[in-house]
């Protein structure tokens, strides 16, 4: 969710931590019961402090960077357990296959994926945002155990040792929130980098969801790297990846939907009210060749 270009990175956040903003909601409501049940069973935490625990980190996320997936609890949907293909991605960690969540916010896709019986030695979340990741260890309450293999990096970064290790060895990317953040052409160059760190194999996977559009081209946002962002539709999503495929000599097929977008409180959002063509778009990459 939150990789940016070196150059783009900055030391504060780049936004203010104003609540008065589309993005923010005050409480988080019901807790989601997958939520719920993963705070009890995975974390320990007793059923009356889940609520109070989600607020207190998400107010020190908050207070870190202000992304809207923070304001707006989108952390609490555990997108990938969602997904159609979660029974899959499951099934092939239980054969020991590799996933790398990238931009992987607190490791919360990470955790579920666990909790479900994933062998954790697999598992390797990434985020450019480290305290994201140390936030997360609060969240869940598994510092002493810190099974799966967390690291911080830019995904820009090629002498990056964590990710240049895994270069050509993982099976499935989880990207969610993240492939959004960049311009037409840097949403080139972000999936040109996951098909160097999938193994060049066929049906390797990149699974996710990001910000869609009924009209797709250039948005401005203020979590965009570039102050733009580009939002397809799902024929422009899969026309960006027939180019990928060109300019990598490898060949994908894509799955895509367009859905309204909602938040964990219930509330249809695209955090920019105004503009009621705002889509989520849920999407699976599969290599076919």
């Amino acid at each position: 969710m939150t990789f940016e270009r070196t150059s783009d990175v900055q030391q504060k956040p780049a936004r203010s931590v104003n609540k008065d903003v589309p993005w923010y909601e005050e409480d988080v409501g019901d807790v989601p019961e997958p939520v719920q049940q993963l705070l009890e069973q995975y974390s320990g935490i007793p059923a009356d402090q889940v609520k109070e625990q989600i607020l207190t980190v998400r107010e020190r996320a908050w207070n870190t960077w202000p992304y809207p997936c923070i304001g707006l609890f989108r952390f609490l949907d555990l997108g990938l357990s969602r997904s159609p293909l979660y029974p899959e991605v499951l099934s092939r960690m239980q054969q020991l296959q590799t996933l790398l969540d990238l931009g992987c916010c607190f490791g919360q896709d990470v955790r579920k994926l666990i909790f479900d019986g994933a062998p954790a030695e697999r598992i390797y979340g990434s985020d450019l945002r480290g305290e994201f990741i140390e936030i997360g260890y609060d969240l869940f309450r598994d510092g002493d155990r810190r099974r799966a293999n967390f690291f911080a990096a830019d995904v820009f970064d090629r002498d990056q040792p964590d990710l240049k290790r895994l270069e050509g060895t993982v099976d499935i990317i989880h990207a969610a929130s993240f492939i959004h953040l960049f311009d037409y052409q840097g949403q080139i160059d972000v999936c040109k980098r996951l098909v160097q760190i999938l193994r060049p194999v066929k049906d390797v996977l990149v699974v996710g969801r990001q910000t869609g559009h009924l009209h797709p081209g250039e948005y401005k946002h203020n979590a965009a790297v570039t102050g733009t962002m580009f939002r397809h539709d799902d024929k422009s999503f899969v026309e960006m990846w027939k180019r990928v495929g060109v300019e990598t000599g490898t060949s994908w097929r894509v799955d895509i939907h367009l859905r309204e977008i909602s938040t964990a409180s219930g509330r249809s959002t695209s955090g920019q009210p105004d503009d009621p063509n705002s889509r989520y778009l849920l999407f699976a990459v599969r290599r076919e060749d």
